[in-house]
């Protein structure tokens, strides 16, 4: 008796045995598809989900608990309440900041936020629904770099969703470039889409809120011109000045000069006690007239010297999307085409004029880290470095804009990480241009 029991303690321990080894596989296997869950490109879609939701929590929590700080949100209401007393002349539209200084799509929109917050005075819907709008601009960058497949799922969470600097320009601060960037992004998920038209609606309408929006419009053309041909290009840029002929309409009717020159100022001269890129320049050279010549003949310049690779790029594109739609009849229900590398064809363009215009702008204040916060892993992931360098770039990026009031050190530390970040796209420029 004793052998057969033996035995049977003998297979009762190889069957432990076999269920421990099958549980160390099983939690092995289960790490190693958390792992990619975080570092698979392929498969952003799934844990962009997730953070979706942790990020609604999220802003909540800071509405919540975070004090409201008025900067700009006061004057906006007196802007927009000039407006909605029967004033069109844009010279007459002031708040305590100063003169009116935007489109017109500006003063519709927040006309109407106007009333939703009993006259601007109830701060708690605004930044409620400036969270809405938060999470519905996340919403498009994921589905942009979803399509693009280019940056690991970890690197756009610690970059979209950690920054204290864009929670507070959106839920703290309520300013109007997180609207602006919003319609650009739709935008662009647009013209991913292939829904041209819909494209030109949004840019032109993200136009009408803020000017910055034209740093994009560089490759934009390049995109019209060679995906939809001249005629085709004619008729979408008649289609975004039409939208703003139409929103202008009541002020050009008034003051046309007026409404021009406030809201497309390009010679407007920028407060250097609230600069975040040039405090290591003396005031008197901030604000002179050479600087902002150079800079724009330096931005222009690098324009024409990327503009090449653009082409190369749409030109691509425009090919692999007429292709994509020959194949498409051919392909069964369950096939699928890979269309990263056409997305990001596209994509590629827009973010580096828009890129390029941040880094020759004559001044950027703390704002306008949300003109091109998004883009910035994107942009990392284009140049050959190394994670670990892209990685540090990208925190140096977000200390610059976290140091409040700027110093020498952080606004020289930023020039420095975009001029790294610039080199190391223009770099590869040929190389990328030959790849794709």
């Amino acid at each position: 008796m004793a052998p057969r029991r033996e035995a049977r303690s003998g297979l009762n321990a190889g069957r432990s045995s076999r269920r421990g080894n099958k549980s160390w596989l099983e939690n092995y296997l289960d790490w190693r598809q958390l792992v990619t869950f975080l570092t698979d490109p392929r498969k952003l879609s799934l844990t962009a989900k997730l953070f979706i939701v942790l990020e609604i929590i999220l802003n909540v929590i800071v509405i919540q608990i975070v004090p409201y700080t008025e900067i700009d949100w006061r004057a906006y209401m007196q802007e927009v309440e000039g407006f909605l007393n029967g004033t069109f002349d844009y010279s007459k539209l002031q708040g305590d900041t100063g003169p009116l200084v935007y489109p017109a799509g500006f003063v519709y929109i927040f006309s109407g936020l106007y009333y939703i917050t009993s006259r601007g005075v109830n701060i708690k819907i605004a930044q409620y629904i400036f969270a809405a709008l938060y999470v519905v601009m996340l919403t498009l960058v994921f589905r942009i770099y979803a399509r693009t497949k280019k940056v690991p799922p970890y690197v756009l969470i610690l970059m979209c969703c950690t920054s204290y600097r864009i929670h507070s320009i959106f839920v703290l601060r309520l300013f109007n470039d997180p609207i602006a960037m919003l319609l650009l992004y739709a935008s662009i998920n647009a013209f991913l889409d292939n829904r041209w038209y819909l494209g030109s609606v949004l840019y032109s309408l993200a136009v009408s809120i803020k000017m910055n929006i034209l740093l994009f419009a560089p490759a934009l053309l390049v995109a019209y011109l060679w995906t939809l041909g001249l005629l085709k290009t004619l008729i979408h840029l008649f289609i975004c000045a039409l939208i703003q002929l139409i929103l202008g309409l009541p002020f050009l009717l008034e003051n046309p000069v007026a409404y021009i020159k406030g809201a497309f100022d390009l010679s407007r001269v920028f407060e250097y006690k609230w600069t975040v890129n040039w405090r290591f320049l003396p005031e008197e050279v901030f604000v002179h007239s050479y600087l902002h010549i150079s800079l724009l003949l330096l931005h222009v310049i690098t324009l024409l010297y990327c503009a090449p690779v653009w082409i190369t790029y749409v030109k691509s594109y425009a090919k692999l999307k007429h292709i994509g739609k020959e194949l498409k009849p051919q392909l069964r229900k369950k096939e699928k085409v890979d269309m990263s590398t056409v997305s990001q064809l596209f994509v590629y363009p827009l973010f580096i004029a828009n890129f390029v215009g941040i880094i020759f702008s004559r001044s950027l204040h703390y704002q306008f880290y949300i003109w091109y916060y998004h883009t910035l892993p994107y942009i990392a992931w284009c140049t050959d470095y190394q994670t670990v360098l892209r990685l540090t770039i990208l925190g140096v990026i977000e200390w610059c804009w976290n140091t409040y009031p700027s110093t020498v050190y952080s606004s020289a530390a930023l020039h420095l990480c975009h001029i790294i970040l610039l080199y190391g796209i223009l770099k590869n420029r040929s190389n990328n241009a030959k790849e794709k």
